[in-house]
């Protein structure tokens, strides 16, 4: 049975929040103990510093010198994870520096800052998991949890959590292909991408397939995807896509322009009613 120690650096708590929200929860603590956790039942942080651990559990962004409690926080960063086995940052703050590095660009993740390699890169590259989100998806922090050596992408994200965009599985993909807009948020039907602002074409992740609750996304009740499993959130202008001759400056992700004009032009050249009218229906 893993042990598990939960360290809190410079966060607003939603990820701990989002992971007791885990339908799984009682059966997966069956099989990983919690020394510490701060919402969880377990030792007291005190007590739990003097246990040996295997998977150090990070939420939050780092920064040196920063202090919590009266303890500088990089250096208990330190010294737990090279204690751990494993370390799995939980959040887009413990991955990339998050919101918070939006303040103060001295803070950072466990592997990066922003798109860039952090301080810590070489030490602990070999051994973390990183689970981006705002917050991160409950079951995506489960699957780090149980599967030990899952294969990662550039940014050391599981590919099977974020090798395909939040926009694969989205339930208004065929408004998106036939270019029927959404014009404002909370509707049923029409695409949030054009005049929304929908990161989903641009962003790494499963919110679409791996629902919330079991039954929710973003896109599903009519807000447009935020981008936040990426270094580059939070987007300034975040609820509009820049165009250039109602073109989006950037394409979605794999997307080559010639292809995608091409297409573009052919939708546009048809009207579907069935799609229209669900639309003013609605």
């Amino acid at each position: 049975m893993d042990r598990v120690f939960w360290l809190q650096g410079i966060t607003c708590n939603g990820n701990s929040h989002s992971f007791v929200n885990l339908s799984t929860l009682p059966a997966l603590l069956k099989n990983i103990e919690f020394i510490y956790h701060p919402l969880l039942e377990s030792l007291s942080f005190s007590k739990a510093l003097e246990q040996n651990f295997d998977i150090l559990i990070v939420e939050g962004g780092i920064k040196r010198d920063w202090q919590r409690g009266g303890v500088e926080f990089e250096k208990l960063f330190l010294e737990l994870a090279s204690k751990a086995k494993r370390i799995i940052a939980v959040g887009s703050c413990a991955v990339y520096g998050g919101i918070f590095k939006e303040y103060d660009k001295e803070i950072c993740g466990v592997l990066f800052a922003k798109e860039e390699k952090s301080h810590y890169f070489e030490k602990f590259k070999d051994k973390t998991i990183n689970i981006p989100g705002c917050p991160a998806h409950p079951e995506w922090i489960a699957y780090a949890l149980i599967y030990q050596k899952p294969h990662l992408d550039d940014y050391f994200r599981p590919k099977e959590l974020f090798a395909y965009t939040v926009h694969a599985g989205c339930t208004r993909n065929e408004y998106f292909e036939w270019k029927v807009d959404a014009k404002s948020f909370g509707l049923k039907e029409g695409c949030l991408f054009y005049e929304q602002g929908c990161q989903a074409p641009y962003t790494h992740g499963s919110c679409n397939k791996i629902l919330w609750n079991e039954v929710a996304s973003k896109t599903r009740v009519g807000t447009p995807c935020f981008g936040c499993t990426e270094p580059d959130f939070i987007q300034r202008d975040l609820f509009q896509t820049k165009t250039f001759m109602s073109i989006p400056a950037k394409m979605p992700l794999g997307v080559p322009k010639r292809a995608y004009l091409t297409l573009t032009g052919v939708a546009k050249s048809f009207r579907i009613e069935r799609l229209s009218k669900r639309l003013i229906d609605d």
